[in-house]
């Protein structure tokens, strides 16, 4: 299958995974384009696999109901299948503006060896940021908005329930307000090693420190959702990162829910907040995730390594729910990981 608008002009053959059914993908040629006027040629380096998303697209749970707005911004084919899918690239800049050759950026395009893409579409990667550790931009990304939606303050007390790579970063970022305590919540008790080395507490559930001044929810569970609200102090937002697909999850609305005056907020990457909109551009945000990078303590969040070729074979288990991943990194070269 070509990509969707490529022609054969000065192409060359590249390489994209597919997600192709439920449970299945596979690799298949492309063609990378060689760039019109305001294009770049990139060969990928560098991408990151986004456990939840992917997660979901691989097992056929993204709902019918939201099937255009989980378009990722370069993806190919239409849910459920087949779908190039994937938002998290790293690469060397071939062909295109003399000011970006030989560049190193990062886009928001799916998993592929070599692709051409507009060139407003690319963010350079700034000094001090690795390739390698890049990939977590759009992850950074997410946890930026997150942050924008719940407001924290210098001084608070902050939980982060679910210790994936959006919770991680989301609760380093606030650990960086002076005076905060930010403690992350998981029932993997591995995790405490990841939130020590960021400077963070770690508590299993049944420890988590109540009376919170905030709290942010990233588990995707319905028992990470009752444990945030747990955590909330009298008044707090309980600001709500997950996202289930299709699956329905019961939120605890009863007790005493009302009476201490909760709140559940929403948080979505797709949007920028109301209140920032007038000033904040994507690419501004994402120029801002990439700086917020620079600390080499986030290569701790990249556990895993797999060459592009060998996605197929592993990403059954680097999907799995069960299994203990964090960020997995795809390298673009011959040698296996």
């Amino acid at each position: 299958m070509m990509d969707k608008g490529v022609v054969t002009r000065g192409t060359a053959e590249a390489q994209a995974l597919w997600y192709t059914r439920r449970m299945q993908c596979e690799i298949r040629p492309v063609a990378a384009n060689r760039p019109r006027p305001g294009e770049v040629l990139v060969d990928a380096l560098f991408s990151g696999v986004s456990r939840g998303t992917e997660g979901l697209v691989f097992r056929g749970d993204v709902p019918e109901s939201e099937w255009q707005r989980m378009r990722a911004p370069f993806q190919s084919g239409d849910f459920p299948f087949p779908v190039k899918y994937g938002y998290a690239s790293v690469g060397r800049v071939r062909e295109g503006g003399p000011d970006l050759v030989g560049q190193i950026v990062f886009s928001l395009y799916p998993h592929q060896s070599a692709f051409t893409l507009p060139t407003e579409a690319c963010v350079p990667v700034p000094d001090g940021v690795t390739p390698e550790r890049a990939v977590l931009a759009a992850n950074m990304e997410t946890a930026l908005n997150a942050i924008w939606d719940g407001k924290p303050s210098p001084g608070d007390h902050i939980c982060v329930v679910g210790g994936g790579v959006v919770g991680l970063l989301t609760a380093y970022v606030a650990g960086q307000l002076p005076g905060s305590t930010v403690t992350v919540i998981d029932t993997n008790p591995e995790r405490a090693k990841t939130a020590h080395t960021l400077g963070l507490n770690f508590a299993l559930p049944q420890n988590a420190p109540g009376n919170q001044d905030l709290v942010f929810h990233a588990s995707a569970s319905a028992a990470g959702l009752s444990t945030a609200l747990e955590c909330a102090g009298d008044g707090t937002s309980i600001v709500e990162m997950s996202w289930y697909g299709a699956e329905s999850v019961a939120v605890p609305l009863g007790t005493d829910f009302h009476c201490r005056r909760l709140k559940l907020v929403s948080s979505q990457v797709g949007t920028i907040p109301v209140e920032r909109q007038a000033r904040w551009t994507y690419r501004r945000r994402m120029e801002m995730a990439l700086t917020l990078l620079k600390d080499p303590l986030l290569d701790t969040l990249i556990t895993h390594k797999v060459s592009f070729t060998a996605l197929p074979d592993r990403l059954p288990d680097l999907l799995n729910k069960a299994s203990d991943v964090l960020m997995t990194l795809v390298v673009y070269d011959d040698e296996p990981c």
